[in-house]
């Protein structure tokens, strides 16, 4: 039995048969001569069972002698630990993959615990960016300089970068309670988020009042179109400037005024059904928060005005229903839709729908509310939510910034006070 040694594996020749050539020098070592001649370096050993295990180093040629002996030498330091080289080899072959936690993530914690819009945005972004960058690694390989890179690579989208790191990052937690993964390995942990700047939009007063204009506009005469100058000359356009107008579903106008008078998000103006509607008490059985179960909110007279002149189709139980599908309540798109058009007369392009509820914080902080009454008004979950909405006017500011002014100007003008200058003798 030979010590194993450059001149001696080059000197091996394919017999025809599958051998094993035994290292003299380290008993376990030996060099595996297939038929068709290819070499490759393998260990055999016991593990702490007393079972016999053999595995393969590396073929000769991407491996030489030396290293692969080191590598004999290092593994059998780990046996001697009573550690199972095969065994662990066999388990990171079958460990589960990032794509194998996103599934479960997905089915087992974001179907249970998540509103269906945050189901939806979390699906997205598992999909279309987390997936195709690291759902292929072993989800208990994956480190932090992965996700750094994935984060880092996203840069010019502060926003969706740190939504994606947030979903990684409970996923990840996911795992280690799930045994997927080693308890504090999260590799996420330590990654910095990139600053965001908060969308700082509301309607002033003169906004508020040329949506309303426009809203009343629709209703009674429908939306003027909006016409290129490039196509004011063409001889399909009707010549009366009355026809040149496209009426707005009743409902949807109605959908606009219930977001501004209830602060309510879209989804829960859309989704509301009469049986969530007390005319007479004047409440509304709206979401307690976020994705959460309805709970019994005040309406004030403008809502109810508005949900009283609503036409009501039989078998339906929606507010706003399809005008061609009463069984199902208007949709988001049509809403929307129709709100570019809106904005755009009212010269308030880049207003959101969702801007509406943070117009309603802002009025109500002017109101004199203070931040809980206003949590509560926008069921948010906690104060702080709320200050992202109300705090975005000036005027309430300025107002008591004026008011502390004429206080302190008051008093180091009063007459009560004396000079330090003097003193009585």
């Amino acid at each position: 039995m030979p010590s194993l040694s450059k001149r001696v594996v080059d000197a091996e020749k394919a017999d025809g048969k599958r051998r094993i050539v035994w290292d003299s020098a380290m008993p376990g070592f030996g060099l595996l001569v297939l038929p068709s001649g290819t070499k490759s370096f393998v260990l055999q050993y016991r593990n702490s069972h007393g079972r016999s295990r053999r595995m393969t180093l590396g073929r000769y040629g991407t491996m030489t002698v030396d290293q692969a002996r080191k590598r004999a030498r290092e593994l059998l330091v780990d046996v001697s630990k009573d550690q199972d080289p095969v065994a662990l080899k066999a388990k990171q072959r079958t460990a589960p993959k990032v794509d194998d936690l996103l599934d479960k993530y997905l089915t087992d914690h974001v179907e249970r615990h998540n509103a269906p819009s945050t189901q939806a945005a979390v699906r997205d972004i598992v999909d279309r960016i987390i997936r195709p960058k690291i759902g292929k690694l072993r989800a208990d390989a994956v480190t932090r300089s992965d996700i750094a890179k994935l984060h880092s690579g996203m840069a010019g989208t502060p926003r969706q970068a740190n939504f994606v790191l947030s979903v990684i990052s409970k996923a990840f937690n996911c795992a280690e309670a799930w045994g997927m993964r080693a308890e504090f390995t999260n590799p996420v942990r330590g990654i910095k988020r990139y600053k965001e700047n908060h969308r700082d939009r509301f309607l002033n007063d003169q906004e508020l009042a040329r949506v309303g204009a426009v809203l009343n506009e629709a209703e009674k005469l429908g939306l003027p179109w909006a016409i290129k100058a490039s196509e004011a000359t063409r001889k399909h356009l009707p010549k009366d400037a009355k026809s040149r107008r496209t009426p707005v579903d009743p409902f949807v106008l109605a959908a606009i005024r219930l977001l501004l008078f209830t602060g309510a998000r879209l989804s829960e103006v859309l989704s509301l059904e009469w049986r969530h509607v007390d005319l007479d008490a004047r409440t509304l059985s709206l979401p307690a928060r976020k994705g959460g179960g309805r709970a019994l909110h005040p309406m004030n007279e403008a809502t109810a005005d508005i949900l009283a002149g609503l036409l009501r189709f039989e078998g339906s139980p929606f507010v706003l229903p399809r005008v061609r599908d009463p069984q199902r309540h208007l949709a988001k798109e049509v809403v929307e839709n129709a709100w570019q058009r809106i904005r755009h007369h009212a010269q308030v392009p880049d207003v959101r729908l969702h801007d509406l509820r943070h117009t309603v914080g802002t009025f109500a902080a002017r109101s004199g509310g203070n931040a809980f009454l206003i949590g509560h008004l926008l069921r948010h979950a906690n104060i702080s939510m709320t200050s992202r909405y109300v705090n975005r006017d000036m005027d309430p500011i300025r107002a008591l910034s004026d008011e502390l002014g004429e206080r302190i100007a008051a008093g180091l003008s009063s007459a009560g006070g004396s000079s330090s200058g003097s003193s009585e003798q």
